[in-house]
């Protein structure tokens, strides 16, 4: 049977890649508070910044290598997400981005970066690379001592127990790759859900991969995506080829994840290759760029691809960060902060920051930041904790998590806090009439959880911006019809006749 056009079925049920460029967050976050920047008393200010459904960290990459552009500010990102495979991709992009220069030159780091992030298939010494971190983080996860000392930007204390437990299990299934070869077919699955998703078109599917990208991604502002490029990762899943074709073979288990299944009419576990087959990875860093000269065209073609910009973009990225250094964190488990617990510790970050501390220490990084992921599911009551209530300047929404748009979630932000929800422009499966639908929908979501667009804001097809009034305050409500707001049509379409993700216990074996 073909799938019908807008079905949505190329989204996948699992997001590994964003479908939207990534975004300099302190850009969109309220300005430092006048009153902090005029106060004699040494303290730097901070930006808390909650980010839903962010998968990939690009947004927290690009933030980190800008943050020198900005005035002094402690960071800090708090990341949720719906599925812990993500919250393992988070740690280990992050181990690799703040990987110590002299073990990984820039080249080396950029190249293994876009090979984990973005390809179904690895080479043989990325995934010896993607093992052994795998094997140390499996080892660190357990031990919240060690975690903090080899990894101090990084807090799990907020998850429970059985979630790291499962973060664990996740690691330890990277980890076994060599002996296991077979465990995970990657080129099977993703040949098994392209079938599926196109039906009929399969043996047509170079002309529906061309159709997508030149009247739809193209159309949208893509353009920089090359025909060769979308259509090698659609039929392989390998959307950065670096170097030969045929030295990717391994598969990429960090795509991996677990989900209940339908089978004789009993429910079974089991993991395969869940994410899109649509779009793409080249959204995230390969269509914006700083370089205006890589957005060229000639006789009306742009001269460089978007793999070609994802590459420069990334290494300039890492050259950023590489050029202050890796962070020094402070302070403890984020539960903590809601008994007052860590005032000493935030004391003491501020003279890490610069007060007080040795030139050397203060020309090692932009400003202090960590990165704490929260549990999943967690979003219909984090307000119900005091310290994340009205806590956040800055919240984000991706397009998969907006039915997670709530007054409850929409209480935790600031009064005069800000709202970023990206759209599904990038989404080949949607017709325009469905866009724009989802657009509308976003609006009258963050309208009920107290936001409103921004005077004079900039119209964006990609992201959807809106602010809290600054006499918010005190209008939640807990009324659980309002916490509980169905997806999207558009998006909910995107998930129909897929089974559970397994959340929080130990994935399949």
């Amino acid at each position: 049977m073909t799938t019908p056009a807008g079905s949505g079925a190329g989204f996948g049920s699992v997001s590994w890649w964003g479908l939207s460029p990534a975004l300099d967050l302190q850009a969109e976050s309220p300005p430092v508070d006048s009153d902090l920047r005029d106060n004699t008393e040494p303290r730097t200010p901070e930006l808390d910044v909650l980010l839903v459904g962010s998968v990939d960290g690009r947004h927290l990459l690009r933030t980190l290598a800008r943050a020198a552009l900005w005035p002094r500010r402690r960071l800090h990102f708090y990341v949720l997400e719906n599925n812990l495979e993500a919250v393992a991709r988070h740690m280990l992009i992050f181990s690799l981005a703040l990987e110590e220069p002299e073990k990984m030159g820039l080249q080396e780091r950029s190249e293994t970066f876009l090979e984990v992030w973005g390809n179904a298939l690895l080479r043989p010494q990325v995934a010896a690379f993607v093992r052994a971190q795998a094997a140390r983080l499996a080892h660190l996860v357990p031990e919240p001592d060690r975690l903090e000392e080899q990894l101090p930007w990084i807090s799990l204390g907020a998850l429970k127990f059985r979630e790291r437990d499962a973060l664990e299990a996740v690691f330890r299934f990277w980890a076994g790759g060599e002996k296991e070869p077979e465990a995970f077919p990657m080129s099977r699955f993703w040949d098994s859900r392209l079938r599926h998703y196109l039906g009929s078109r399969y043996d047509a599917r170079h002309g529906v991969s061309d159709w997508d990208l030149h009247m739809k991604l193209h159309d949208r502002g893509a353009r920089v995506i090359h025909t060769r490029e979308f259509r090698r990762w659609r039929d392989t899943g390998v959307a950065f080829e670096l170097r030969d074709s045929s030295a990717y073979h391994v598969p990429n288990r960090t795509l991996a994840s677990g989900r209940f299944l339908s089978h004789h009419g009993e429910r079974i576990a089991a993991r395969g290759y869940w994410g899109d087959i649509a779009t793409g990875p080249f959204v995230a860093f390969g269509i914006e760029t700083d370089d205006e000269s890589l957005l060229r065209t000639s006789n009306g073609q742009p001269v460089k691809t978007a793999g070609e910009i994802t590459q420069h973009n990334v290494t300039e990225l890492f050259r950023e960060m590489a050029a202050w250094g890796r962070p020094r964190n402070t302070q403890g488990n984020p539960e903590q902060m809601c008994h007052g617990e860590d005032r000493g510790d935030r004391d003491r970050g501020d003279r890490e920051d610069g007060q007080g501390a040795s030139p050397e220490r203060t020309a090692s990084a932009p400003g202090f930041f960590t990165v704490r992921f929260l549990p999943l599911g967690s979003a219909e009551t984090l307000h119900h904790k005091s310290c994340y209530k009205g806590r956040f300047q800055l919240l984000y929404v991706a397009c998969g998590m907006v039915h997670l748009l709530s007054p409850d979630l929409g209480a935790c932000v600031a009064p005069g806090g800000r709202l970023v929800v990206e759209l599904a422009r990038y989404l080949v499966d949607l017709r325009q009439e469905q866009l724009q639908g989802f657009a509308a929908r976003v609006g009258e979501l963050a309208q009920a959880a107290g936001f409103t667009p921004p005077p004079q804001a900039r119209p964006s097809e990609t992201f959807a911006r809106f602010c809290k009034a600054l006499d918010s305050a005190g209008q939640h409500t807990d009324s659980a019809s309002e916490s509980m707001t169905p997806p999207p049509d558009t998006l909910a379409l995107a998930l129909e006749n897929q089974s559970q993700p397994l959340k929080g216990g130990t994935p399949p074996s």
